[in-house]
């Protein structure tokens, strides 16, 4: 990996980017999302929990980047670690949250993405490879921060 210190972000030294761990979990809705269907879209896969300040100061700027780029085909899935509906559901009504979010309940879908600090983010490419990750909460707004966003939606 190369480190991107500018951006915060760090690319995947593999050519072309490397498959990313398996994620099918259920949206808020009960209905299973799987990472593999939504080949040919730019995924902006995002841990998180509605504990985490960091977290919670990303989400209007998520929600900016989703309806600027939605019709460029962009996705972002944000993964609420651990909690149940009726909390999350409690959240969203203070904080509303504009992008499909989905409950890794049992934690297994952050243990399998190595995820260890929250936030952390993570590009997918059209061609469903996993391209960046971003540790930490991030502007999304700031055009450095979009720049990886902006290169996969080419």
């Amino acid at each position: 990996m190369v480190v991107h210190a500018e951006a915060a972000w760090t690319t995947y030294s593999t050519p072309g980017g490397q498959p990313p761990p398996a994620l099918v979990l259920d949206d808020l809705e009960g209905k299973p999302v799987d990472l593999a269907s939504l080949k040919g879209q730019v995924v902006l896969v995002n841990f998180w929990a509605t504990w985490c300040e960091g977290c919670k100061a990303e989400i209007p700027a998520l929600n900016r980047l989703q309806q600027t780029f939605k019709d460029r085909k962009l996705q972002v899935l944000g993964i609420n670690i651990g909690e149940g509906k009726p909390r999350i559901a409690q959240f969203t009504q203070r904080i509303p949250i504009q992008y499909k979010v989905l409950r890794d309940a049992d934690s297994d879908v952050m243990k399998a993405w190595r995820v260890r600090i929250m936030p952390t983010s993570f590009l997918i490419d059209k061609q469903g490879k996993l391209r960046y990750q971003l540790v930490g909460d991030a502007d999304w707004d700031d055009p450095k921060i979009q720049a990886p966003v902006l290169e996969l939606l080419k």
